[in-house]
């Protein structure tokens, strides 16, 4: 005999807790509605009688293929015989009838996901019984009628629209607009039909015995566990599919019953705000669907304590009381019956980021809860949501309507654009600074050079490319709202239009990006601008998390107190923002970027065309004061915080026009006889074509395009070095470190460090300048990691460049892979999450923690950090806390998203 603990009344909230162990492990057995209807009846709240039956049995008749464990239902009637005797009525009875509420609570709310089925327990008989009992038919029949839509609809599965077009049929018989006002009659004709309707579709009657009803009802609710609305949501809010939903079997009070009664629905603080004043709505004569479903107008709740002064004064008292009972804002549903109040349900209320901000805040100042805490309700998400423009919900959803909806494609950098389209990055930046237009850069995909014209565009689209793409990465590192890879868009660059099925766009004419969802819609949508200086709250919930998880910016060699959060800046500008967003330092200046600007271009390509040795060193002379500048900007506004330079990385063919468009130039002027400018476009073309490799990304770059042309990188650290002698020269405090980036091999190292050392001391005995500099490498390759303690005896720091790392490691084309198949193959759970933007810690994590201990072994003030898209990934973050890096860098606009993921990951460990 299986003597298993299925079911437990809600006053027995004692034994519950004796087999789950703690809170927790209650709200798991008896899900969240159920552990806190009991816990609010232990604490004296008005909660009508009833009792929950268990995830376990929910997991249990699952996984019987759909049959209650043994002895479940057993411990049903037990358990509803001892809610007759507490409540002195008889289920099933016709004299003084107990009628009941089947609802859903899993351990985590999923509003709206499951079912629920009111009014159990009411037939021919007891409705008749009921009508004598109270004197009022109307009411008695309006109760029946609920139960017979809602049973056919969620226990039977029958089409909601077959009841809807009956009450519908009624309304407009009788010229009323509201459910109100149909009377006894109507109703228990309406009943009839509803019957009629069930058996119709089924060939059975509407089940006259309570029992069955019951049995059934806690049967829909389990099966509803695994309907696709709830599956849907679990995985949308990643939530695991094997937690079960408890049922909870309530006795019904009746907000239907006259005018000294109803129903509604509140939260103790403002969900969209986070004020603290009572927000919600109540109808009067109602039951709870009704202001769940809108079916009627509500009513404000700050009007009930002129209807209902008594109820309304007790509702406040326990509102209050469970806010400091469960030290959080509540979302609590009620009803009124005849006067008397009763608490259904309380939970953790949603909230929108600014509240969830504003209601910590104002919680810790309350001595409700602590700093920790506060730091801990509030997740990275929200505080993405808060500093990135955004659309209003309502405008967005007007636009749908209007069929205004352009495109979808992959969200890859959050917030909200409005702009005219250009499709080219000369006229992007061209319209954005002379026209002074709001501009949105539409391309197939972007490149390098295209980065004038992202950095003048107020949002960026393509056609192709996925999350990490240049287009994402370079939107994200500078706040730029992107969608990329949207697939069904055809740009005719040419013609300067693109479409998407029957929709067209044309250059100059207005578009709405929303980086966040990854919707572009046609025309303008209003926009909102979040200020962080300006969100007092958020700074301050910023300022905790930096205390509690122990990050005081403290350095001493390579050790620190927690993980820091650098930011990712190429320019001066980009690395003031990220250091009054709370950066500590610069993990990644990429110096390829301040080589396309366009008057320095013209000498790129003159340094990389160059013959000899002398031409080539002639440009660099010419680029050294450019980068310099750079530098110096970059050290002043990092004062006493350290910046790492990366230094040359990308092949040079970048630098250069395409192959294509050069080669498709030089045969139509030779077509068309042109001879101006022809010999000098062959032999662009001629050294374009000596550049090609079959694949560039794995081959001349980084650090092997500084062996082979050191005169290059000479320059940078040369560059580097004298902007630091400058900065400290002016008192001030510049800590340069210099990154080798692609590192494979301890030898490389050998080979290219020296000589840059060289040079690095040539300028510091040349200046008398006084500053520290580190020279390191950026781990990208797997052989790095493997080899991380030969490499660590050369290199003074480790990187970890993770979009490389995982791309060399999974064998993926970044782009190709998250256009083709990655999407799919996430979807498919082939992978659990697509590794570009989450750690993949079983693969790449395992060699990132085997270079760090490998590398600390050789040396143990190694300073470790990450600089790839990763960094501002509250999921990796939490590995790279664990793994024992110093610091995590992502673009400036993320870093209040990372230092509050950083504090997670160490108030969690």
């Amino acid at each position: 005999m299986n003597d298993t603990r299925w079911v437990f009344r809600f006053d027995e909230v004692g034994l519950a807790e004796k087999k789950a162990g703690d809170w927790e492990g209650v709200r798991g057995l008896l899900g969240g509605k159920g552990a806190n209807l009991a816990e609010m009846t232990r604490i004296g709240a008005p909660v009508p009688p009833g009792f929950t039956v268990t995830t376990e049995a929910c997991n249990a008749y699952l996984a019987a293929g759909e049959k209650f464990p043994e002895g479940m239902w057993d411990q049903c009637l037990t358990a509803m015989k001892e809610t007759e005797a507490t409540t002195g009525k008889a289920f099933g009875s016709a004299k003084n009838p107990l009628l009941v509420s089947c609802r859903s609570g899993a351990k985590f709310s999923m509003p709206g996901m499951m079912d629920t089925v009111l009014n159990i327990g009411l037939n021919d008989e007891t409705t008749e019984g009921l009508a004598k009992l109270t004197g009022d038919p109307r009411y008695a029949y309006d109760c029946y009628r609920r139960l017979v839509q809602m049973f056919g609809s969620v226990v039977l599965g029958l089409p909601d629209e077959d009841f809807e077009d009956v009450l519908d049929a009624w309304k407009e018989k009788k010229g009323v607009q509201l459910d109100t006002g149909l009377g006894a009659g109507e109703w228990k004709k309406i009943t009839e039909e509803f019957k009629g309707i069930i058996q119709k579709h089924t060939g059975r009657a509407f089940p006259q015995d309570p029992y069955g009803q019951l049995r059934l009802s806690i049967e829909a609710v389990f099966k509803s566990w695994n309907g696709k609305r709830a599956m849907d949501y679990r995985n949308a809010a990643k939530i695991r599919h094997d937690l079960g939903t408890a049922v909870n079997i309530c006795t019904m009070v009746f907000g239907n019953m006259g005018d000294t009664s109803g129903t509604g629905v509140a939260f103790t603080r403002d969900p969209a705000t986070g004020r603290k004043v009572l927000f919600g709505d109540y109808l009067i004569n109602a039951q709870g669907e009704d202001v769940v479903a809108g079916i009627r107008n509500t009513t404000p709740i700050a009007q009930m304590e002129k209807d209902l002064p008594e109820a309304f004064a007790q509702f406040v008292e326990i509102c209050n009381t469970l806010e400091k009972h469960y030290r959080e804002m509540q979302d609590v549903e009620f009803t009124i019956e005849q006067g008397k109040l009763w608490m259904l349900q309380t939970r953790s209320g949603k909230r929108t980021a600014r509240a969830a901000v504003q209601i910590a805040a104002d919680m810790v100042s309350e001595g409700l809860i602590s700093k920790k805490e506060a730091v801990l309700r509030v997740t990275p998400e929200q505080v993405d949501v808060l500093l990135h423009p955004q659309f209003d919900p309502a405008t967005e959803a007007q636009a749908k309507a209007e069929g205004r909806l352009f495109c979808t494609g992959v969200n890859a950098s959050p917030g909200a654009a409005v702009g005219q389209v250009y499709f080219d990055a000369d006229t992007a930046e061209k319209m954005a600074k002379e026209a002074r237009q709001a501009v949105i850069m539409v391309r197939p995909f972007t490149k390098p050079d295209d980065v004038h014209g992202m950095l003048a565009a107020k949002g960026i689209l393509t056609s192709e490319g996925g999350a990490t793409s240049h287009a994402a990465v370079v939107a994200r590192q500078f706040g730029v709202p992107c969608v990329v890879g949207a697939a069904a868009v055809r740009i005719n660059v040419e013609d300067r239009t693109m479409t998407a099925g029957d929709k067209k766009v044309k250059a100059g004419e207005w578009l709405s990006v929303n980086g966040t969802t990854g919707e572009v819609f046609i025309g303008q949508l209003a926009t909102m601008a979040p200020s962080l200086e300006e969100q007092t709250e958020l700074l301050t919930l910023l300022n905790w998390a930096d205390e509690e998880a122990g990050r005081d910016g403290v350095r001493s060699g390579a050790v620190t107190r927690g993980l820091q959060v650098w930011a990712n800046a190429d320019y001066p500008a980009d690395a003031r923002r990220a250091r009054s967003y709370g950066a500590k330092g610069i993990g990644l200046c990429r110096t390829e970027h301040m080589f396309f600007e366009q008057e320095r271009l013209p000498i790129v390509q003159r340094m990389i065309l160059a013959e000899t040795s002398e031409e080539r060193t002639g440009a660099l002379d010419e680029l050294l004061p450019y980068q310099r500048a750079d530098f110096a900007g970059l050290f002043e506004a990092m004062d006493g915080l350290p910046v790492i330079v990366r230094l040359i990385d990308p092949p040079l063919h970048e630098f250069l026009p395409s192959q294509e468009s050069l080669l498709e130039e030089v045969i139509t002027m030779r077509v068309e006889g042109k001879t101006d400018g022809l010999e000098e476009k062959e032999k662009l073309l001629a050294s374009v074509n000596a550049l090609h490799e079959s694949n560039p990304m794995m081959g001349l770059r980084g650090v092997r395009l500084s062996i082979v042309m050191p005169e290059i990188v000479e320059m940078q650290v040369r560059a580097i070095m004298e902007a630091a002698a400058e900065v400290a020269l002016k008192g001030m405090d510049p800590r340069p470190e210099v990154m080798i980036p692609l590192t494979g091999h301890v030898n490389e190292l050998k080979v290219i460090q020296p000589r840059l050392e060289a040079i690095a001391k040539e300028v510091m005995a040349k200046t008398k300048a006084k500053f520290h500099y580190k020279f390191g490498t950026m781990i990208e390759i797997p052989r790095a990691a493997l080899t991380a303690a030969e490499i660590a005896g050369v290199a003074e720091f480790f990187s970890f460049g993770t979009n490389d790392l995982t791309q060399m490691t999974y064998g993926y084309s970044r782009d190709d892979a998250e256009r083709n198949f990655l999407l799919k193959y996430v979807e498919d759970k082939i992978l659990p999450e697509n590794p570009f933007q989450t750690i993949d810690q079983p693969g790449v994590g395992r060699l990132m923690r085997m270079a760090v201990d490998d590398g600390r072994a050789a040396r143990p003030d190694l300073e470790v950090g990450i600089c790839g898209e990763h960094g501002g990934d509250p999921a990796s973050i939490l590995f790279c806390h664990a793994t024992g890096l110093n610091y995590v860098s992502c673009s400036p606009f993320r870093v209040p998203v990372a230092r509050l993921a950083a504090a997670h990951a160490a108030l969690k460990s």
